[in-house]
């Protein structure tokens, strides 16, 4: 009745949208690590940054990444509330504790840019 070409292709048809139901039902392909951060960007959505603009906070460096500028800045967390410090002195290491002036937020209010004052 069907030939082999016509249920081949129902069965690569079938196997696609299983695929797609199976990923979907266990979190759109992402690894576990991908849906833990998505979920605290949309919970960090929901509340009010902990600094305002011009604040003066200490925080410890948790890791450097480059800037889309390629300019090198620290990242650090007031409250689980991401801050990206800029001017950060080429000593500094993971782990340092650093004083550092909000300047600015990003469109969400997700993440804030500060700037380096000195060695806390």
């Amino acid at each position: 009745m069907f030939g082999p070409a016509v249920l081949g292709g129902g069965l690569l048809v079938a196997f696609v949208i299983g695929t797609w139901l199976f990923r979907r039902i266990r979190g759109r392909g992402r690894s576990a690590a991908a849906q833990r951060s998505r979920k605290r960007h949309e919970e960090a959505q929901d509340r009010d940054p902990p600094v305002d603009i011009g604040d003066v906070e200490t925080v410890a460096i948790r890791e450097f990444t480059d800037h889309h500028s390629g300019e090198r800045r620290a990242v650090g967390k007031v409250e689980g509330f991401v801050v990206f410090v800029e001017d950060v002195p080429a000593d500094c290491e993971p782990t340092d504790a650093i004083r550092i002036k909000i300047l600015s937020f990003n469109r969400g209010h997700t993440s804030a840019t500060a700037t380096y004052l000195e060695r806390a």
